[in-house]
């Protein structure tokens, strides 16, 4: 099995696009271009991240019509459909300000405006609705929802999140 640890998810292979080879791909992002320089991928195949070297790569949105190397027929295609793709998690065009990728906030500080510090990032749990911080303060949780309004500051170099949490919600998880 492959470590998927230092790999982000981009998207899927959705089907075959006409003939000789070529696939048509989702794309997962909210910045696709970012991704028409693309010269290599990783396909999850049976559980192993497997490199596909990209011959051509047209984007239309978040969709992406793309021939690969060596794979030059529709049945050597049809195996790629429903793939899912990955790239190094080095490939992530850099964030900042207050915008962060989830794998980058484990171990920060966090440190609420009023209460004081919080504790470190444990985790980013993602819900259907929203996503939180989960942070352990004195061994009890506090799950912190990741917003515009909460979420102040993101200070990389103190390797800090200072939040300004709603009345009321530290002390759901505190009081008691």
């Amino acid at each position: 099995m492959s470590d998927f640890n230092d790999y982000f998810y981009l998207g899927k292979v959705v089907k075959l696009h006409g003939y000789g080879g070529k696939v048509s791909v989702y794309l997962d992002t909210d910045e696709p271009q970012e991704y028409a320089e693309m010269d290599i991928v990783y396909l999850d195949i049976d559980g192993n991240l497997v490199p596909y070297f990209i011959n051509e790569i047209n984007l239309n949105l978040n969709k992406a019509i793309i021939s690969f190397m060596d794979v030059d027929d529709d049945e050597k295609a049809e195996t790629l459909v429903n793939k899912e793709i990955y790239l190094p998690i080095s490939m992530l065009p850099e964030l900042t300000g207050n915008k962060f990728y989830y794998h980058e906030v484990k171990d920060m500080l966090v440190v609420d405006e009023n209460f004081g510090e919080l504790g470190m990032v444990s985790s980013v749990l993602e819900y259907p609705n929203q996503a939180v911080l989960q942070v352990y303060h004195k061994n009890k949780e506090v799950l912190i929802p990741i917003n515009d309004e909460i979420i102040i500051d993101v200070d990389r170099k103190l390797n800090t999140i200072i939040v300004k949490t709603p009345d009321g919600l530290l002390d759901v998880y505190l009081v008691g």
